[in-house]
C-alpha cells in the first residue's frame, strides 16, 4: 500500500516517512505543493502537514480524487478540526503526533478503504446514486465531490433509507469508534454534505434520535436500487 507524506518541514517529513516504511508501507515524499499534487494520484493515502502545503494540496487532490487524506497540524495553527474537514480532510491529528497513533490511523483508514469494496452494492435513492467501487456520488446525474468519510456516511444512509441511525451507530459504522465524542464530527460532515448536494433535506435530523436519509425508498424496492424522494 502506497502512502504520500507531504510536509514542508524536512525533518518531520523524514521522521514520518521512515516510521511508515518500517511498518511495511511504500512511501513517497513531497515538500512542495506541485510535487505533492503530482504524486497524490498514484497513492492509496496522503499524510499532509498543515497549514502548508496541506490545504492547497487538499483542494487540488479533491478536484479529481477521493484518495483518503490525513492532516496534521500544531496546536494554535490557523487550521482547526472544522476547517480541515470542510477542506476535504478525512482525519485530523494534532502534532506532535505519536508515530504509533499515526500508523494505527493510516492502517485503519486503508483497511476500510481497500478491503471488501467490491462486495458493496451500487445504491440509489431519490436523485442519489452511489458507487462504492469507484467511490463516486451522483445527484440528478451530476458528479458530486465528497471526502472519504462523507461518502461512507452517505452510503450508510442511502443503503438503508428508511432507517434512523443514532449518533453512536454512525460513529461505530463510519468511524469505527462508538465511544468517541460524536456531535461535532458528525454535524460537520452532515452540514458539508447538505451544502455539496445543494439540498438541506438530503439528510434529515431526527431530534433526540439521530439521522436518516431525506429520501424514502419505494415500496417493494428493498430500499437499495429504486426509490423516490419524500
Amino acid at each position: 500500500m502506497r502512502v504520500l507524506v507531504a510536509e514542508c518541514d524536512e525533518v518531520e517529513r523524514l521522521v514520518v516517512a521512515g516510521a511508515l516504511r518500517r511498518q511495511g508501507f511504500e512511501v513517497e515524499t513531497a515538500g512542495t505543493v506541485p510535487a505533492a499534487v503530482g504524486a497524490a494520484s498514484g497513492v492509496d493515502l496522503v499524510v499532509l502537514g498543515l497549514p502548508a502545503p496541506g490545504l492547497a494540496v487538499c483542494a487540488a487532490v479533491r478536484a479529481d480524487s477521493a484518495v483518503p487524506i490525513i492532516g496534521t497540524a500544531v496546536p494554535g495553527s490557523d487550521i482547526d478540526l472544522v476547517t480541515g474537514l470542510r477542506s476535504g480532510l478525512d482525519a485530523y491529528l494534532v502534532r506532535p503526533v505519536g508515530i504509533r497513533e499515526l500508523v494505527a490511523r493510516v492502517d485503519a483508514i486503508l483497511r476500510r478503504t481497500l478491503a471488501g469494496a467490491d462486495d458493496w452494492a451500487v445504491v440509489s435513492c431519490g436523485p442519489l446514486r452511489l458507487n462504492a467501487r469507484t467511490r463516486e456520488v451522483h445527484r440528478c446525474g451530476e458528479l458530486v465531490q465528497v471526502t472519504l468519510k462523507e461518502f461512507d456516511l452517505l452510503h450508510l444512509l442511502t443503503a438503508e433509507p428508511d432507517e434512523v441511525f443514532t449518533r453512536r451507530e454512525i460513529m461505530s459504522r463510519v468511524w469505527g469508534d462508538e465511544w468517541a465524542r460524536s456531535d461535532r464530527t458528525i454535524d460537520t460532515h452532515v452540514n458539508s454534505l447538505r451544502n455539496k448536494m445543494g439540498d438541506p433535506a438530503v439528510i434529515r435530523t431526527i431530534r433526540g434520535v439521530g439521522f436518516r436519509l431525506g429520501y424514502r425508498a419505494m415500496a417493494g424496492a428493498g430500499g437499495r436500487t429504486v426509490s423516490t424522494g419524500s
